[in-house]
């Protein structure tokens, strides 16, 4: 199995020690200054992946950037990528399972630079990007540096479900509060939206454990060695989702991976150092996954990866017209 060469970012936690092997203060300063590498990185708060749709939207030559601006200053689209063909966007969009969606019903259908829009509804997570480590530390010192996960809190008998769709007016302050910076501490965040900082602390541990609020940092892969970003759609026979999905979610390459309704039943993201190690990564790494069919998109720019701070912004802006096809993939 080919891995990418060694280098980048710690995991969560900093401040233990390894009784293995201790990294010296210089040593982490080296790491964490080719992390930073100058350029942007800054650590943000996001709500949990469950309960989105994949989207996959094609348009019209020359209305790219047009259709993925107006897709970027939406709230309820939190990643949005463009490939190298030109004529295609993959985003993600916050919804309720099951539910008829605006974005994806109404307004980019009738939208007139938009030729095909597929969707499918993420059934199970195995690997989120908020959990994806480069392997540049050893076992011990990842250990020592890696807090223990809690355990998940069952959902309260009136909440509005496992989704993180719905929040109260408390939980939406504080989500708003820690986008822009996810470093707030909780006597900052008391002060920023007025409620005691032992309520804050109490939210803030209730949101983590149930998986609905993620804080991450954010750090140029480029930075890492690694500057080719590849979409899988793999469709996999049922007797082999499971093994296939941790087997993506374990490789090191791969920082997302989901298992989705529609005819590619595996969705994953994966980072490589070079187009040869790609072709290794298809033409070895998978082959004993029992996947039927692949289809590889490699992104060309990242539009949006989370919420970007400041106040709301309009929705979509269409144009109506014809119809464009629409492929709604329900689970």
């Amino acid at each position: 199995m080919r891995r990418p060469p060694h280098s980048g970012a710690r995991g969560p936690g900093a401040g233990a020690q390894s009784r293995h092997r201790a990294p010296s203060a210089a040593r982490v300063r080296r790491r964490r200054h080719r992390a930073r590498g100058g350029l942007p990185r800054r650590a943000t708060a996001q709500r949990g992946a469950a309960g989105a749709l994949f989207l996959r939207i094609r348009v019209l030559r020359g209305k790219l950037d047009t259709i993925a601006s107006a897709l970027a200053a939406r709230e309820d689209i939190p990643f949005i990528d463009v490939t190298t063909s030109g004529d295609e966007i993959f985003a993600v969009a916050r919804t309720e399972p099951g539910s008829r969606d605006p974005l994806v019903f109404r307004q980019l259908p009738s939208t007139q630079a938009v030729t095909s829009l597929e969707s499918a509804t993420i059934l199970h997570v195995f690997r989120l990007t908020s959990e994806w480590r480069h392997q540049v530390l050893t076992t011990p010192e990842r250990v020592a540096l890696t807090r223990a996960r809690p355990v998940p809190l069952a959902a309260a008998p009136d909440s509005p479900g496992p989704y993180g769709i719905d929040t109260d007016a408390l939980e939406q302050s504080l989500i708003n509060a820690l986008t822009p910076d996810a470093r707030l501490t909780a006597a900052a965040l008391a002060a920023c939206i007025g409620h005691p900082e032992t309520t804050v602390r109490r939210r803030i541990a209730q949101l983590t454990a149930q998986g609905r609020l993620i804080t991450q940092v954010i750090v140029d892969p480029r930075r890492l060695g690694l500057p080719i970003e590849a979409k899988l759609l793999l469709h996999v026979a049922p007797d082999h989702l499971a093994a296939a999905g941790q087997a993506l979610a374990d490789h090191p390459a791969v920082h997302g991976a989901f298992a989705t309704s529609g005819p590619s039943n595996l969705h994953a993201a994966a980072y490589f150092p070079d187009l040869t190690a790609l072709y290794d990564f298809l033409s070895r790494d998978l082959s004993s996954l029992g996947i039927s069919h692949i289809e590889t998109a490699i992104v060309s720019r990242a539009i949006k990866r989370t919420p970007e701070p400041g106040p709301a912004r309009p929705a979509l802006a269409v144009a109506h017209h014809r119809p464009a096809r629409v492929r709604q993939d329900e689970g």
